[in-house]
């Protein structure tokens, strides 16, 4: 990967928790610990204070050192679900080609890494009802054979509608599935973290299509 693409990358999801460090702890607080927003942040500065060294890795090794931060400094279950994430994605990256095609099948092993880590599966309320509908859409999309740009705005939109769908579900995993019917309503952090990774990603490869 381009060093100056993976500087990018790096700043704008960085950014974007950062941003919305808040929002995400305000979501949390509904309907989970309260910490989101803190532990993301504090994931996410660590991978910012390694972006110098993470410039010109190859996407495995990049990908690597990313996972073993937020596994080292995101507390709760984040922590270890998006370090599977990232790493496991890490480990398929090897030699797979770093098309749309390629990136889907990376992404695809980092979502099985997640759904054995947190025991769950799309429906339940959790950052998968993010990442997989959207790595379905960039599927589509690659099939499909259409531009960059326009793979980054259904992965953009797929993420977002996934988002949406978890304001209506009931909770059956990690802390908020104690509130059983009560967590009905809100949108779930998790999901909303990686909605906001995932739209960071797709604002970077749309300016570089």
């Amino acid at each position: 990967m381009a060093p100056e693409l993976t500087l990018r990358l790096i700043d704008a999801t960085c950014a974007a928790i950062d941003a919305n460090a808040d929002l995400l702890t305000r979501l949390d607080s509904a309907i989970g610990d309260g910490d989101h927003g803190h532990n993301m942040r504090r994931g996410f500065q660590a991978i910012a204070a390694q972006r110098d060294e993470m410039v010109g890795l190859p996407l495995g090794a990049a990908l690597q050192k990313a996972g073993m931060a937020l596994v080292m400094k995101v507390g709760g279950a984040s922590g270890p679900l998006y370090g599977s994430l990232l790493i496991s994605m890490a480990k398929a990256a090897g030699e797979t080609p770093k098309d749309a095609n390629g990136v889907a099948a990376i992404w695809a092993e980092g979502i099985e890494a997640v759904k054995r880590r947190g025991k769950s599966q799309v429906g339940e309320k959790t950052m998968l009802d993010v990442l997989v509908p959207a790595q379905e859409a960039l599927c589509a999309a690659a099939a499909d054979g259409v531009a960059p740009g326009q793979i980054a705005a259904r992965v953009r939109k797929a993420a977002a509608d996934g988002l949406e769908a978890t304001r209506p579900m009931k909770a059956t995993k990690g802390r908020a599935s104690y509130l059983g019917e009560r967590s009905v309503g809100h949108l779930d952090p998790g999901a909303q973290s990686s909605a906001l990774l995932i739209g960071a990603v797709c604002d970077v490869l749309e300016s570089e299509a």
